[in-house]
């Protein structure tokens, strides 16, 4: 064999062996900035929810729920939208419960209407539900609402009505199935028309969408139904891949307008072992009768609704 045809069989092995390096250097170097920047997402959120979102309260003791995170047991968890003032307590404008119960795949979220009649625990007077927020906060409607439905709560969730619109945005925007045409007279997105079907929003349209409720011929009812759309679409939406570079703006959002009883930890582990509770969304709202008693409309939600609310809810072991 002549010497070039020797020189040419050695060359070959070296110049596969060079493309290896240079593959594994790419895979190495990508890696390296991904988790690079695994790490910083994971450390923002982490220092947004323990300097600016964790709240705990002292009507639920974390640690019970914490047992219950820890061996995959369901989960209660008030869901508050507060329309918040300057200079006012606000009242809480969207009551839900989301029940979490990773043995069925199964979560189910229970709207409660904001005129709900019952007793405001700490406070002894009879009035709406929504109430309850005015007179004593947070701490007040977690134990008017336990009190009300008989049951316990592990975790509360917050957020600023008027920080829905951001978040939405911060998204991305969001898919929702509309079932009521109308056009917006509201000062969100006023002259907006929503079209029936399945259609995108950005952040003023949702705020549009969720507050609505003269048009609606549910009234308060249909409202409340597009509330908890809205809540599955934006919860849907949140554990998308398309989410993960939103990340920052995200944060940003939730650091100015939730607050929550969850710790960072807490948040982290739902995420991980809870989602299967997605596959088998159950969407349900309190019903009852309307009546005006002195001067205010009341709905007046009879004993058997509550405990079917109540056996819908409960945890068992």
């Amino acid at each position: 064999m002549e010497r070039s045809e020797l020189m040419k069989n050695k060359e070959k092995p070296k110049k596969k062996g060079l493309w290896w390096k240079v593959l594994l250097t790419i895979v190495v170097c990508v890696g390296l900035a991904g988790g690079g920047y695994a790490f910083f997402v994971y450390q923002s959120a982490k220092q947004t929810v323990e300097k600016k979102i964790h709240t705990p309260v002292a009507s639920i003791d974390t640690s019970i729920g914490k047992k219950k995170m820890k061996q995959e047991k369901p989960l209660n968890i008030l869901l508050m939208g507060v329309d918040e003032r300057e200079d006012d307590q606000g009242r809480s404008d969207a009551l839900m419960v989301l029940s979490m119960k990773p043995g069925k795949d199964q979560m189910n979220l229970v709207s409660i209407p904001r005129d709900t009649r019952t007793t405001i625990a700490g406070d002894g007077r009879v009035t709406k539900i929504n109430h309850a927020y005015a007179y004593g906060g947070t701490e007040m409607s977690i134990n008017t609402v336990e009190d009300f439905l008989d049951i316990d709560l592990d975790y509360y969730v917050k957020l600023n009505m008027e920080g829905l619109s951001e978040l939405v945005d911060a998204v991305g925007g969001i898919e929702v199935t509309n079932h009521l045409e109308w056009t917006d007279t509201g000062h969100y997105k006023k002259g907006y028309t929503y079209e029936k079907g399945n259609i995108h929003l950005n952040g003023p349209q949702t705020m549009g969408f969720v507050r609505m409720r003269y048009q609606d011929p549910n009234n308060d009812f249909g409202r409340n139904e597009r509330q908890r759309t809205v809540i599955q679409a934006l919860i849907n939406k949140g554990a998308s891949f398309s989410s993960v570079n939103k990340i920052g703006s995200i944060l940003d959002v939730l650091g100015d307008n939730m607050q929550t009883n969850l710790a960072f930890e807490d948040m982290r582990h739902l995420f991980l072992n809870y989602r299967s509770v997605r596959n088998n969304v159950v969407t349900y709202q309190m019903t009852g009768e309307g009546k005006m008693i002195d001067g205010l409309w009341y709905l007046l939600v009879p004993e058997q609704e509550v405990q079917k609310v109540h056996d819908m809810l409960k945890i068992s072991d």
